[in-house]
């Protein structure tokens, strides 16, 4: 109950104090609601929010916030109401696996919670263990053999059905409650479910949908099965409306193939489709040359962590650029099917690359020499290479390093035991009182290989296969246990060895070091960054940004 006494003086805060009492008695009953266990369902919300005798109290701005996650990620208009547009999507047929990763809580978690897992093997069997009721079993084998085949067309999978025995993925179709956890919702609503890899990638479907061949009647089972299929093979959702792994069922489509977000997915878990090169010269990909003979030393980076430049791009993926390769990296190490030739992704963009920043109006910049180029995604813009002096007056050739940094959102060059400052916006962008020495970086070495930015907020600098982390509250090398500099090739890379990248290590990779998983900033196995009060935290700040 909520208590509060009128005074004349206090009218706004009357308002408030009765607003949140009415918060806590009317908002709850209006939330639960359809939409309120619909974003839990998928997601958005704590599960504690599907029980409407929770004592969980959901306030108006985390469900408002649910709302406009969902709604950006279905591709809505993002008003944070449920509108009309908002209630129709909720309606529609889709997959029963999540959304959004996050609340791995109940029997559902062991199907998203290791999203991005694959299988070990290229060579995959499956059964249907048990069929529709009210489609001929020819007809079900056609279309599930059609399914796997979309992600055989464009890997080096192939999948190989048995009538028995032990398999990789079993198929299985059933209604209601069925043993895992999850049960069916009847027709319409929840079409089918499957699992990840690390969890055997089984692939449920509901009995109780029409399930259909080649027709606009009823709910198509090819088109249905190939997305629950990309699920049993490692992949998540997708937010891109047009791909087969959108969560939301389109209806049937009488051409369909798969969109280039699907077959950039499914290929970053297992690689491109071998093809037998017609001149007899062998294998070869589809859509990535192999490495090359030779370049083993470059396109290993296990073997040496030595980088030339990492950065990430607008859409928030982390690259590690190396010779003429390049890696796609994880929260953990690095992507499967890595690594690629830069060429191929970055047409026009040679190898042996300097430094690279995404700055925020999106554009990537790569610096080599005395040249730089400007790409828009992996596309070059205009008539690039261009040279340094002339798009970034005031800053070197030859560069070492460069980033763009959260402290001020300026732009960083780094070079031998100097450092220059730019920013677009000033005239001059650098200043007269540059370049200046990186010491002011307390505890950063001079001769950089590499500086980023990453996208936990934290600054992080590489040099000869080791990296050190940068506190922006403390402005000196984090504090942490093992300390920095720390070997790349295992805390970036992946790389198993006590030797990874050439470095020796304090530590075994056993596992347990959690703060591999880099996105978390709050992660320094077990020693906490220095604590500050805001006060010094300005003052500090103030005072770094005038050395810096």
């Amino acid at each position: 109950m909520c208590f509060f006494s009128y005074s004349n003086r206090q009218p706004s805060m009357l308002f408030i104090l009765l607003r949140i009492c009415l918060l806590a008695v009317l908002v709850r009953p209006s939330l639960q609601n359809d939409a309120l266990v619909y974003l839990s369902e998928y997601g958005y919300l704590p599960a504690s929010t599907r029980n409407p005798t929770s004592e969980h109290l959901m306030d108006e701005e985390t469900y408002m916030n649910a709302l406009k996650e969902f709604q950006a990620f279905a591709g809505l208009n993002i008003t944070g109401q449920l509108d009309d547009e908002t209630k129709a999507t909720m309606r529609l047929p889709r997959c029963g696996v999540k959304d959004k990763v996050g609340y791995a809580t109940s029997s559902r978690s062991r199907r998203y919670a290791l999203q991005g897992s694959r299988w070990r093997v290229k060579n995959l069997t499956y059964k249907i263990a048990k069929y529709p009721k009210a489609l001929l079993k020819s007809d079900t084998d056609l279309e599930i053999k059609k399914a796997f085949e979309v992600w055989s067309g464009v890997t080096p999978l192939t999948f190989t059905q048995k009538k028995s025995g032990p398999v990789h993925i079993e198929v299985r179709f059933e209604t209601g409650e069925h043993g895992d956890g999850d049960p069916f919702d009847g027709r319409g609503g929840t079409l089918a479910h499957a699992f990840f890899p690390v969890y055997g990638g089984d692939a449920h479907f509901d009995d109780a949908e029409k399930w259909s061949v080649n027709s606009y009647h009823g709910t198509n089972l090819f088109q249905v099965a190939a997305h629950e299929f990309g699920h049993s093979l490692g992949l998540s959702h997708s937010d891109i409306r047009s791909a087969l792994m959108a969560p939301f069922y389109r209806g049937y489509q009488s051409s369909f193939e798969l969109d280039e977000d699907d077959v950039e997915a499914i290929q970053a878990l297992y690689g491109q489709k071998p093809y037998k090169d017609p001149s007899g010269g062998g294998k070869k990909t589809t859509t990535e040359a192999p490495v090359e003979p030779g370049d083993e030393e470059d396109a290993e980076l296990c073997n040496d962590a030595t980088v030339d430049t990492l950065f990430s791009s607008a859409d928030g993926v982390t690259y590690a650029f190396k010779g003429l390769h390049y890696w796609k990296l994880t929260e953990e190490s690095i992507a499967p099917g890595y690594p690629r030739l830069i060429s191929r992704s970055w047409p026009g963009l040679p190898g042996n690359i300097d430094a690279a920043f995404t700055y925020k109006n999106g554009k990537t910049y790569f610096f080599k020499g005395t040249q730089y180029w400007r790409y828009t995604g992996k596309k070059v813009d205009g008539n690039y290479p261009k040279k340094i002096s002339e798009g970034f007056a005031g800053i070197p050739d030859n560069i070492d390093a460069a980033m763009v940094w959260g402290g001020n959102g300026k732009i960083y060059f780094y070079k031998g035991s100097k450092f220059w400052r730019f920013d677009p916006t000033q005239k001059p962008p650098v200043k007269s009182t540059y370049p200046k020495d990186i010491a002011n970086w307390e505890g950063i070495p001079n001769n950089l290989d590499a500086a980023l930015q990453y996208t936990n907020g934290y600054a992080y600098f590489f040099k000869k296969g080791q990296y050190y982390r940068f506190n922006d509250r403390t402005f000196s090398v984090d504090v942490a246990d093992p300390p920095f500099p720390r070997p790349a090739g295992y805390w970036w890379f992946g790389c198993k060895s006590e030797t990874a990248g050439g470095m020796t290590t304090a530590f075994k990779p056993d596992g347990n070091n959690e703060d591999r998983r880099r996105n978390n900033p709050n992660n320094n196995n077990g020693v906490g960054t220095r604590s500050f009060n805001s006060a010094m935290y300005v003052l500090l700040l103030t005072l770094a940004l005038v050395a810096l």
